[in-house]
């Protein structure tokens, strides 16, 4: 792992030499343990001319959730506790004899950022503009793995819910049953708060559970994930309670269905990512739901469970293989409820079976 981590600095060191900038500060989260193997809270990254040092405000601790940190990496605790781990990081940067340092601009507050230049004045500072999160997109084998695993304790827990009553338990009540059997079979926690919302509030995207019941003939629609070694994945299921469902209800799931299975097909290697939420905006437009939709289809999924690329109409850019995405339609009825369907998938080639399903809960309509 030491190398693979080794690896990732390079492409990094070299991105920020290509612009000019001689050292680089990593502060977001996720950012630092894809680059560093672990990120304790406010730990941050310094690549420097000579050295790369993982600079934290207090010692690391065993907490799985924060990762590991890569065993090549110096480690440097602050000596006094309050400070500040990004102006340590400049200090570090100008003795080392760097002149310019490129920074996280979009995750350092104003203050910070005043910080770094005042106690490093002849530092030029620069942005990273995203650079790590370009690197993310693409994930190696190791990091679909872990992905997989996610998605096979968050289906694991669905399944088991499924399994049991259902009438009259309140949303909050299932979502937190959810998050437990996700802890139970090995998630480090919740990819994302979990959602559970039936009758009217059924199709409602990222939906707070609410103190309503479940009654009979409501639809029911969950989306949830599990947070594996950092590693988040997502899944959204729609079902019928207690009875036989009713045509209205058959006749939007399917539409919905029609729609997702269309998104998935479109995520090929080369497809832009406006014709992946085109694919699937379509099919809901055509039967006549086109207003109100959500602003985009799908997203990146890995160290964040939103992250690029994003499937929405004005997304610039193209898929490549071994690209982790969800593809997520939903509609919903005000008034009525409606239905979500999600899955992550991993993008391949036609040569290795295509789109590669990670969530494999069935999207049959079923009556719990």
């Amino acid at each position: 792992m030491s190398e693979l981590y080794a690896v990732r600095r390079g492409r990094l060191r070299d991105r920020c030499a290509a612009a000019g900038s001689a050292a680089s500060l990593v502060s977001r989260p996720a950012n630092v343990r894809y680059l560093a193997g672990g990120a304790p809270p406010g730990a941050v990254l310094l690549l420097g001319p000579d050295e790369d040092i993982l600079i934290c405000p207090g010692t690391p601790g065993p907490d799985p959730a924060e990762g590991r940190p890569d065993e090549q990496l110096r480690i440097t605790v602050l000596p006094e506790p309050g400070g500040d781990t990004v102006v340590a990081a400049a200090r570090a940067a100008a003795a080392a004899g760097a002149e310019s340092l490129a920074v996280e601009e979009t995750h350092l507050t104003v203050a910070r950022h005043r910080a770094l230049g005042s106690v490093a004045p002849r530092l030029r500072l620069g942005d990273l503009s995203g650079a790590v999160e370009q690197l993310r997109i693409v994930k190696d084998e190791e990091e679909i793995a872990s992905l997989r695993i996610a998605a096979e304790i968050t289906d694991q827990a669905l399944g088991e819910l499924l399994e049991s009553i259902l009438v009259g338990r309140t949303e909050r009540h299932l979502a937190l049953e959810l998050e437990r059997r996700l802890v139970d079979h090995g998630a480090d926690g919740t990819a994302f708060p979990t959602s559970v919302a039936t009758g009217p509030n059924a199709g409602l995207g990222r939906h707070r559970p609410s103190d309503r019941r479940v009654e009979e003939g409501d639809f029911l629609s969950v989306c949830l994930g599990a947070n594996y070694r950092g590693y988040r994945c997502e899944i959204g299921r729609t079902f019928v309670i207690g009875t036989t469902p009713a045509d209205w209800q058959i006749e939007l799931y399917e539409v919905v269905f029609a729609a997702q299975r269309a998104g998935r097909e479109a995520l090929v290697p080369g497809a832009e990512y406006r014709e992946v939420d085109r694919a699937a905006r379509h099919v809901l437009a055509a039967a006549g739901h086109g207003e109100g939709l959500a602003p985009k289809t799908g997203h990146g999924v890995g160290l964040e469970i939103e992250e690029d690329p994003q499937l929405a109409p004005a997304a610039m850019g193209k898929l490549d293989a071994c690209v982790p995405v969800t593809v997520e339609p939903g509609v919903h009825l005000p008034g009525r409820g409606g239905v979500r369907i999600d899955d992550t998938l991993v993008v391949r080639p036609d040569a290795d079976g295509g789109p590669e399903l990670l969530t494999i809960t069935t999207k049959e309509l079923l009556a719990l």
